[in-house]
């Protein structure tokens, strides 16, 4: 259904015919941690996130998973992989 609280228009999966089932009845405001994340939309002077109602708890344990101006920093291809001793001695008696 459409937001009729917060974001008035926006397609919003709380929204029933009795109003907001979020958690308080309506959207939370942007923490300061999703500055310069794409996903956030400006309703009557404030800032919300329109992937998720509750940002402040995406941030708690660490990043939000849904923040576009965070890149997550992928391991070097050329790093050294841990082999199982045991399979490999397998391997290596298999080829005998």
């Amino acid at each position: 259904m459409r937001c009729e609280t917060v974001k008035p228009g926006l397609e919003c999966t709380f929204m029933t015919k009795k109003g907001c089932s979020f958690n308080g009845g309506r959207c939370h405001q942007i923490v300061e941690n999703c500055e310069g994340c794409e996903r956030i939309l400006t309703f009557e002077d404030a800032r919300y996130c329109t992937s998720f109602p509750d940002p402040a708890v995406k941030w708690r344990r660490g990043t939000c998973n849904l923040a576009t101006h965070v890149k997550v920093e992928k391991p070097a291809a050329n790093t050294a992989v841990k082999i199982n001793p045991l399979k490999a001695s397998k391997r290596s008696a298999a080829r005998r």
